[in-house]
């Protein structure tokens, strides 16, 4: 079908960051632009809200990269890791996300997800059945085909990896271990700032 984007159109942008982060470390050993994947995503329309769902660590190492959001726009919601019994550590944003995305559903015309998680279909299913358009932005090389098939329109960041990635030179050569930000930051300069979170709680 036509996807129709025009610049009335309300638009609300919910970001998987973990999803995100582990699919440009696998690929492309790099971290994502967050402020690029927004403008990508909204394409010259009206942004009712931008926000991205985050984990904080004990050490709060990653508070830079949450100060970053938020300077680019993007709001930040925060949930604390759990450790378990044996150093399993666990933070899921799935069902906080979806809730947030069907909460607002009436004041927003077009729902954009950035994520590759096949979780969501049902999630875009209902929000679909409610009248609101739905679109997803991800790297299409890791992101679920039942995703794909769901949304009305998907933007694959594969397409184009400079955009979406920072310092992203081409190939799989970039460096491992960098939290997702904008721009020069510590992470830049070699300094690992709150990774372990993304690292530990991998699914």
């Amino acid at each position: 079908m036509a996807i129709i984007k025009h610049k009335s159109q309300r638009v609300g942008i919910f970001i998987d960051t973990q999803n995100l982060y582990h699919s440009a470390k696998n690929l492309y050993r790099s971290k994502v632009n967050f402020a690029n994947v927004v403008k990508e995503a909204l394409a010259g329309r009206t942004l009712v809200r931008a926000v991205a769902y985050v984990i904080r660590t004990e050490s709060e190492e990653e508070k830079s990269f949450f100060e970053a959001l938020n300077k680019s726009g993007i709001e930040t919601k925060v949930k604390d890791i759990r450790i378990f019994a044996g150093g399993a550590k666990k933070a899921d944003w799935d069902i906080g996300m979806a809730i947030d995305a069907l909460s607002m559903a009436e004041k927003l015309d077009t729902v954009v997800l950035a994520t590759g998680d096949g979780d969501f279909v049902p999630l875009v299913e209902y929000l679909k059945s409610k009248g609101c358009q739905v679109e997803v932005i991800a790297f299409g090389k890791s992101a679920a085909g039942v995703l794909r098939e769901a949304t009305d329109d998907f933007i694959d960041m594969c397409d184009d990896p400079r955009n979406y990635l920072i310092g992203y030179r081409g190939g799989a050569s970039g460096v491992r271990g960098f939290i997702p930000g904008f721009g020069a930051s510590k992470a830049d300069e070699g300094v690992d700032v709150g990774q372990e979170v993304y690292e530990d709680t991998e699914e």
